[in-house]
């Protein structure tokens, strides 16, 4: 299995790891391990969703419905 090392994190991120880690009895290890799991397994439901989504549609948006539909409601 790969090695995954992150330097320079936080000490606060450090402690609310840790704080989460001994609330659901995991290691800090573990408790990375299943945050980035979650969120990998999260994003890539969506990317999915959007596939299904496009595929779905009979034809491809241009740019500019694309710019104009970001900017609804925006000011």
């Amino acid at each position: 299995m790969p090695t995954l090392t992150i330097r320079s994190v936080p000490a606060s991120t450090v402690d609310t790891l840790k704080t989460l880690a001994r609330r659901n009895g995991r290691s800090m290890e573990q408790e990375v391990r299943e945050l980035l799991d979650g969120y990998a397994a999260e994003r890539q439901s969506v990317l999915a969703q959007i596939a299904e989504g496009w595929a779905a549609q009979a034809r491809r948006p241009t740019a500019e419905e694309i710019d104009r539909w970001m900017g609804i409601g925006r000011s």
